[in-house]
């Protein structure tokens, strides 16, 4: 039942850069949060990186300084820019958007980081 489109991931050399995109193809009213999880093999999802309405970011401290988050609201597209990327960085990232009545989430993306 997602509702989200994720695009970007892939296969990456270490120190490598990549930008996921997520968009809700059908809008989505009265965001107040957008989100970017993602979930190794053996381990919980985790967060990585937020935006809040009022475009307060937060970041899981093994991303910060080198993930960005940001948002197109008139495309209704969320962004990820990923650097300075390291294998532990493996993992399926999932959008996640948030309004008053409801949580939509995106099928995940692979993303690869090996030499």
């Amino acid at each position: 039942q997602e509702q989200l489109v994720e695009s970007g991931g892939g296969l990456v050399l270490p120190g490598g850069s990549l930008r996921l995109s997520c968009t809700a193809y059908r809008s989505i009213a009265n965001i107040l949060y957008m989100g970017w999880y993602r979930q190794a093999p053996g381990k919980q999802r985790e967060l990585v990186a937020g935006i809040t309405h009022g475009d307060n970011t937060d970041y899981a401290a093994s991303v910060k300084g080198r993930f960005t988050i940001s948002r197109d609201s008139a495309k209704n597209t969320v962004y990820l820019q990923m650097n300075s990327l390291k294998p532990e960085d493996t993992a399926v990232y999932y959008c996640n958007i948030q309004n008053f009545a409801r949580s939509y989430w995106g099928q995940g993306t692979q993303v690869t980081v090996s030499s």
